[in-house]
């Protein structure tokens, strides 16, 4: 049974579950082809409605958009077990197993099996993940970078198969790249995938002993946390990522960002003093002298602690405070590419959060339609999946024909 088979036996049609969702009914369509997916927050509602428990859920959506169905996503944006990314994935652990082996074992072993991989260089897998670290921040979309980074990771799996450079040297690039990889994913709301990558860059680091790139990859992971609202977890994350970031290079911010990302699990958590113990040890990234971040896996150099600060003042519902800090990060300067787009587009949500707190419509429509545009000039799914979120916010707007239609239009963005 598919997805609208499922929706009319229990006697909805499109516009009436949209409505019951509180989606536009584009969106119910795009659910329905595969063309999206509901959001992890939206499926117990949609569970209930449609009478089936989580996990038949997932099996009914996991099915839609089939060949048979429908014209589902492209190959470079589809992803689902065993195909492409998942086979290299699997041929990097299998590679990491059997090289570990190898640079584990004595000089006087028969055959000299040592020698593998003892010779070689990374410094064009560095240039490379350099690169397209830059290129992933300035592009407007984000996916278009995809499949340059899966060619980059086939490669380097084929450079190690074949014992092309030391073990060591390798697992950096690996740990670079994989993290790369898992920021693409999570752009694009596929927590799992980018919860497996950077798994697979804090296993490299680890072994490689680079403690700030480990870190780093453990921060990511807990930001899948705190997007499903793991807190506790999170927060448990990141006191790890902190402590190992303490053995790293002390002239970068690591230690700085596990602890900004951590303020915003005890905010979660309505935790006021670690929070607030938190966000003042971020601060101190501004005593670093010379080059805080290396521009690539590692970009925190306290320019968006003003924005993170007013969000964290948000969560804690303390909204005069949170609106004077987030205008504080917008005047900063112009963000307008990259990554920035993700920032700003965050920082107009959180404003028209304040809004629709306030119960202030011209507030909300201001600044979610300022989002709005960012997430379609950008193709961003996380300004998207910000904004979905902002939709649970309107619901005492009631029939405010200036609200109905902002959540219609957010309802027709992709995630």
């Amino acid at each position: 049974m598919s997805l609208a088979e499922r929706r009319k036996a229990q006697g909805f049609t499109q516009e009436s579950f949209a409505e019951a969702m509180a989606v536009d009914r584009r969106t119910v369509g795009r659910w329905e082809t595969g063309k999206g997916e509901p959001q992890p927050p939206q499926r117990p509602k949609m569970a209930a409605l449609l009478r089936m428990d989580l996990e038949d859920l997932d099996a009914l959506l996991n099915a839609a958009g089939t060949p048979e169905e429908a014209e589902g996503p492209s190959p470079s944006t589809r992803h689902s077990p065993g195909d492409a990314d998942e086979m290299i994935r699997r041929e990097f652990l299998r590679l990491m197993t059997v090289s570990g082996t190898l640079a584990a074992t004595p000089a006087s072993t028969p055959d000299a099996l040592s020698e593998a991989g003892s010779h070689g260089s990374t410094d064009g897998f560095d240039l490379m993940n350099g690169h397209l670290w830059q290129v992933y921040q300035l592009a407007r979309t984000k996916q278009s970078v995809y499949p340059v980074v899966r060619t980059q990771l086939s490669t380097l799996n084929e450079t190690l198969s074949e014992g092309g450079i030391p073990f060591s040297s390798f697992c950096v690039a690996a740990a670079d790249l994989y993290q790369l990889a898992g920021e693409l994913a999570f752009d694009a709301n596929r927590y799992g995938e980018a919860a497996a990558s950077y798994a697979l860059a804090a296993t490299a680091s680890r072994e490689a002993k680079s403690f700030d790139l480990w870190a780093c990859a453990l921060i990511r992971i807990a930001y899948v946390d705190l997007s499903e609202k793991r807190y506790v977890r999170a927060a448990e994350t990141l006191g790890v990522a902190r402590r190992i970031a303490l053995q790293g290079d002390r002239n970068l911010s690591t230690r700085y960002w596990a602890a900004s990302v951590q303020a915003e699990a005890y905010a979660w958590l309505r935790d006021i003093d670690a929070c607030k113990e938190a966000i003042d040890e971020a601060q101190k990234v501004a005593g670093l002298r010379g080059q805080a971040s290396n521009g690539g896996w590692l970009r925190f150099d306290g320019s968006r602690l003003a924005e993170e600060r007013g969000a964290r003042y948000l969560q804690l519902d303390q909204l005069d405070l949170a609106e004077e800090a987030l205008l504080t990060a917008l005047a900063q300067k112009p963000l307008v590419s990259g990554a920035s787009f993700r920032r700003r587009g965050a920082a107009l949500t959180d404003l028209a959060v304040i809004g629709a707190r306030r119960k202030d419509p011209e507030q909300v429509v201001q600044y979610g339609h300022e989002a709005l545009l960012l997430a379609r000039a950008s193709n961003s799914g996380y300004i998207a999946h910000r904004l979905q979120n902002l939709t649970a916010e309107l619901i005492t707007f009631g029939r405010d024909r200036r609200i109905t239609e902002l959540k219609a239009e957010i309802g027709t963005l992709t995630v």
